[in-house]
Formats: structure tokens, C-alpha cells, sequence
């Protein structure tokens, strides 16, 4: 049993996901007592078992779903030859089991550490977000004015892509301190794997810099990705407020995307 928390840990370590089945019931004959474990991977590939057979094949199909909606089910098996037709085993027992979801925190990565960031930063922490600030000016970007953050490059932003951990737990907000570095930020942005790429500002000022990037290359897909202008339109002035309507679409973006 120490060996499946320590392959949880090591999961978790590395920034991957996970699904963790238990046995919470068992009665009659059946193939795995209660407390039995086995930790499922998004490809299927398992570690422990709960017994084997087509009880085992079904229960790591609705693992990987639970994986990719990130919420706990529980099922109940009848193994009898009443109920046992789908499952094609007839133990003559009952089982159940509880699927629970193993994911590593996200990560709201927010290039610029102006007013929004700050507010941003003391909202997402709060939402369990893990926190990376990343600003060319080192008086702005410092563990004395992000102490929410875990991450903080002070340095030019294209020499800080290289050091960022992106995936699809990642969601990176633009509100950098000039057009010239959304532009950079965001032609990096579109090329990761992020699930959430926002950038902050007018209408115009993004369609000019989508045609600056599409004259580069960059896909109407890719562009497709971004949030611009960045946020829920909930008339927002304060630098406070706008950090709400941002947070609040990271947010839908990530919670609606499970269902």
C-alpha cells in the first residue's frame, strides 16, 4: 500500500494527473477485499489492481473519466448473474468502489506586475492557484511585493519563456507594461499548451497586434486561443475589479471545460 502514495507523490511531482480507485465495499465473493487500491493514468496504464478482469477494464474507464473532469464518483458492481451481464463475471458478490481525481494545482502565470497583478495574484492564491509573476523590471517583479507567488523572474520576457514550466494546467494572463511586450508574450503564449491565454486591452490595440502575428505566421487557430480583450464583461474600472472579470474567466474557463 506505501508503494501506490509514494507513485501518488511521484505523479503529483512530476505535474501529472491521476485517478485513484479504492475498494470503500465489498461483499460475497468478490475480487478485491475493501481498501483495495490502483492508480489509474490518463493513457490507461494502471498501477496496483482491484482484481483484474472486465470489473477492472470498466472501473479504469470511468477513471480516466474522472480524470478529465476532475471530479470524485463513486460506482457501484453487481457481480451476480442478474447483474453481472455487462461485466461478464458472475462472483456472486456486490462491490464499490470511490474514483477520486489525483491533479496538480494549476498555475495562473502573469506576465507584468502592475496594479492588476498584484490584485491578481492575492485572488488567485485564494482560488488555489499556484502564482508565477514574470516582469522585465526587477523593482516590480520582487518576493517582497508578490508574496503569493511561488515563481518571480525579474528579467527580459523572452529570456524568461525558456524557464516556464507551461501546460495544460496553465493559464497565462498578458498585462505586461506595453503593447511591444504583449506582443512578444503572446506570440510565445499561442505556441504553448495553456489552457487559458488572455490578454489585456482595446479592441483595436489586440486586432492590430493578431495582424502583426498573423503577418508572422501565426494561425487563425492559434489566435482563436485568446481571450482579448481579457476578462467577463462586468464593467470593471479598478485595477481590483478588472482582476475579478480576469479571474472570473479563468475561472469559467476552467471549471466549465471538466463538465
Amino acid at each position: 500500500m506505501d508503494d501506490i502514495y509514494q507513485e501518488i507523490v511521484r505523479v503529483k511531482a512530476e505535474g501529472g494527473e491521476a485517478a485513484l480507485v479504492t475498494v470503500v465495499s465489498a461483499s460475497g465473493s468478490t475480487p478485491r477485499e475493501e481498501g483495495a487500491k490502483m492508480l489509474v493514468r490518463p493513457d490507461g496504464s494502471i498501477f496496483g489492481t482491484i482484481g483484474g478482469g472486465s470489473l477492472e477494464a470498466r472501473v479504469i474507464k470511468e477513471a480516466i473519466e474522472v480524470i478529465k473532469r476532475g471530479k470524485p464518483k463513486r460506482h457501484h458492481f453487481t457481480l451476480t448473474a442478474k447483474g453481472a451481464g455487462e461485466l461478464g463475471m458472475i462472483c456472486g458478490g456486490d462491490t464499490e468502489v470511490f474514483i477520486e481525481p489525483i491533479l496538480t494545482q494549476p498555475t495562473l502565470c502573469i506576465f507584468g506586475g502592475g496594479h492588476i497583478a498584484l490584485a491578481l495574484t492575492k485572488m488567485g492564491r485564494l482560488c488555489g492557484f499556484k502564482i508565477a509573476v514574470i516582469d522585465d523590471r526587477p523593482e516590480f517583479a520582487q518576493a517582497e511585493r508578490f508574496p503569493e507567488a511561488e515563481v518571480i523572474l525579474a528579467e527580459d520576457f523572452t529570456r524568461a519563456f525558456s524557464k516556464l514550466k507551461i501546460d495544460k494546467l496553465s493559464y497565462i494572463v498578458i498585462v505586461t507594461h506595453g503593447h511591444r511586450h504583449d506582443e512578444v508574450v503572446l506570440e510565445w503564449a499561442v505556441g504553448t499548451t495553456a489552457k487559458y491565454i488572455g490578454m489585456i486591452g482595446s479592441k483595436t490595440k489586440n486586432e492590430t497586434i493578431f495582424n502583426h502575428l498573423r503577418a508572422r505566421g501565426i494561425s487563425k487557430e492559434q489566435l482563436d486561443r485568446v481571450h482579448a480583450p481579457i476578462g467577463l464583461e462586468i464593467g470593471a474600472q479598478t485595477p481590483e475589479e478588472i482582476a475579478v472579470s480576469i479571474l472570473a474567466e479563468v475561472i469559467k474557463v476552467r471549471r466549465l471545460s471538466q463538465r
